[in-house]
């Protein structure tokens, strides 16, 4: 069996929803909805936008911890990195979100020791102000956590990737890997960049479509698929 190694997405993916628009939502102050409209017409990357954007944060650690603990991860996530530990495949969740809030509520879970990659979000002064800092950038790269650097590392060993995702952030590492279980947005890129995947809805279709994966079936369908697509 092919040695395989799990990328994953957070926000959107393991999450239900997006951390940091939440906390923008309700703790933001004025200016965060410029820099969002400045990234997504291009004119700065994720990093710039999402550093501006924690320093427009106005809370308390207690009011942060508070409202982390009402946001939740897909019901079968839990089981899905059960069953690629039994099947010893390590996943390691790649991030361009914010690291204490995803230890804090996959902590909630008893899965806050997965590896993670992701960006650096501490306290500033003077208080319930934040910082961001990007341990994960690469130079090139204009997002906080370089996902296409993530995915050289884990294919150093000679495994296989495979990469659980979701949108934009995902779009530049899934052409990298060798496999996508794609939801929302990811799912019209891979489409239209012909790369291999599978669309998903969440970690019930993953968990399932993951054995499959492992022992070749899932890409053997995918091959024979391709011939049937340029026929039509």
């Amino acid at each position: 069996m092919t040695a395989w190694k799990i990328l994953c997405d957070f926000d959107g993916t393991i999450s239900v929803e997006d951390v940091i628009d939440s906390l923008l939502d309700r703790f933001g102050r004025p200016g965060w909805e410029a820099l969002e409209q400045d990234w997504r017409a291009g004119r700065i990357g994720s990093r710039e936008c999402m550093t501006g954007q924690v320093d427009l944060l106005d809370m308390t650690r207690e009011a942060l911890d508070k409202h982390l603990s009402g946001l939740w991860i897909d019901h079968a996530f839990p089981a899905f990195v059960a069953k690629a530990r039994e099947l010893n495949t390590p996943i390691r969740v790649v991030s361009d979100g914010l690291d204490y809030a995803i230890h804090k509520i996959l902590g909630r879970y008893g899965l806050d020791d997965l590896p993670l990659a992701a960006n650096h979000l501490a306290p500033a002064q003077p208080p319930r102000q934040w910082q961001l800092t990007s341990p994960f950038q690469a130079e090139g790269c204009r997002s906080g956590t370089c996902k296409c650097a993530c995915v050289a590392q884990a294919r150093q060993t000679g495994a296989k990737t495979v990469l659980i995702g979701d949108g934009a952030s995902d779009f530049c590492a899934a052409d990298r890997v060798d496999f996508v279980f794609a939801k929302h947005r990811l799912i019209e890129h891979c489409r239209a960049a012909g790369i291999p995947y599978v669309p998903i809805t969440g970690f019930e279709d993953a968990l399932e479509l993951l054995p499959r994966l492992l022992d070749g079936s899932l890409l053997a369908e995918h091959a024979r698929a391709e011939p049937m697509v340029a026929a039509l």
